[in-house]
């Protein structure tokens, strides 16, 4: 099925991803976005094998590993002990590796795709609600005014999108990010994202990113675990204390925190756990985060939003009808992305949360018997993305990714 007349709400990573998938496959897109400017919010992500197919198959690659950074393992550690060390080399797949990303780099290698695609994008709007006009649907804006309506709509607004139901639960941790130069002359991997934990309730990370947009160097996200309810304890008590624990936990993070002069260079970001049980209404469907969101622990938010987008953009060209196609599209991604909610769900507590039995359990027990075979493949599978095989229903399997890419519309 071609020709369809398709609204995406959102302009971040998810919406622009299905903007190209969709204008390829032969549908006439129109994106709508609340800031005047396009633009990403947050700093660093990982792209997991995943996600890189996806974007292998829009023809990006070449950009992403540019202006990204290789991850070629996943280490942490809770004072001397080893609880994290996972290598993507025990997949044994060949050119199976995670890319450090900043958020900023991945919005433009997208958006610029949009731009040259001729895309229309309509900036300054921002959304309230939508309604079935007969057998299309139009957006209600939050100043009043009501779009034409189109034959779908496709909602890529994140977890707070108000063209869904309210569901889920805040977590109640949530992190402090910023992205500094990388660290010269130090003890840092430059292709491994590396972790410090105390019990749960502190987690430090330090995740290579490449060199973002208007850089000129290679950057790091630097990131710090933090109930939401103590920010204003955090902000209220000053950088200099919060320095001396960074450093106490983990003295390599020094240069880092030379770099941090006022506490707006951090941005906190807030996680919540969600999951649609109906992510399609008629000519409507909720894709990335406004279906499924969750904590980072996996990293598989933007990788989930990407499968999401090009299962779409499947599922429409396989059906006769539009609400057939998004009920395809929604059958392909279902299995993956519950065993993933439920995964995250799980680890979740075990890295972030007030208990004092379950990081205890991770030090003594699961860190040491995670370096053992079978762990270590398991642990790199649920990783990368790849548990529930993803891939083959969606025909981004390995022969396929070796396949060229879709023609890049003029």
């Amino acid at each position: 099925m071609q020709g369809l007349n398709i609204a995406i709400a959102g302009c971040g990573p998810c919406g622009l991803a299905a903007a190209l998938l969709l204008h390829r496959a032969g549908h006439h897109v129109t994106l709508f976005e609340r800031f005047d400017t396009p633009q990403p919010i947050g700093s660093g992500l990982m792209l997991q094998p995943t996600g890189v197919a996806v974007l292998a198959k829009l023809g990006l690659m070449d950009a992403v590993l540019s202006r990204g950074a290789r991850i070629d393992r996943l280490f942490g550690k809770a004072g001397e002990r080893v609880v994290l060390d996972v290598h993507y080399a025990a997949l044994r797949r060949q050119g199976t590796f995670g890319i450090g990303i900043h958020r900023a780099s991945l919005f433009t290698i997208l958006h610029e795709a949009v731009l040259r695609s001729g895309i229309t994008i309509h900036t300054g709007h921002t959304l309230a609600g939508s309604q079935p006009i007969g057998a299309k649907r139009a957006l209600h804006f939050a100043d009043g005014e009501t779009s034409d309506a189109y034959d779908l709509v496709v909602d890529a607004l994140g977890t707070r999108t108000p063209l869904a139901p309210p569901t889920g639960r805040e977590l109640a941790y949530g992190a402090l990010w910023a992205s500094l130069d990388w660290p010269q002359d130090t003890g840092f991997d430059l292709h491994a994202l590396a972790q410090r934990y105390d019990r749960a309730s502190i987690m430090a990370g330090v995740l290579p990113i490449g060199t973002p947009p208007g850089a000129t160097s290679p950057k790091t996200a630097f990131f710090w675990s933090l109930r939401a309810d103590r920010l204003d304890d955090w902000r209220e008590v000053g950088l200099a204390p919060w320095k001396a624990r960074v450093a106490a936990l983990w003295p390599d993070c020094a240069p880092l925190l030379d770099q941090i002069h006022d506490p707006d260079q951090l941005t906190f970001a807030r996680y919540a756990h969600r999951t649609l049980a109906t992510p399609a209404e008629p000519v409507l469907v909720h894709i990335g985060d406004a279906w499924h969101s969750a904590s980072p622990q996996l990293g598989q938010g933007a990788n989930m939003a990407l499968l999401d987008a090009w299962a779409l953009a499947k599922g429409l060209k396989q059906a006769n009808s539009v609400d057939e196609g998004v009920r395809h599209a929604v059958g392909l991604r279902r299995h993956h992305v519950l065993t993933y909610q439920w995964l995250t769900a799980l680890f979740t507590p075990v890295y972030q949360s007030d208990s004092r039995l379950l990081p205890l359990i991770r030090d003594r027990l699961v860190g040491p018997l995670s370096k053992l075979w079978p762990a270590t493949t398991i642990q790199a599978a649920m990783v990368s993305g790849l548990v529930a095989n993803p891939l083959g229903p969606l025909g981004l399997d390995e022969e396929l990714q070796a396949g060229e890419p879709l023609a890049e519309a003029a």
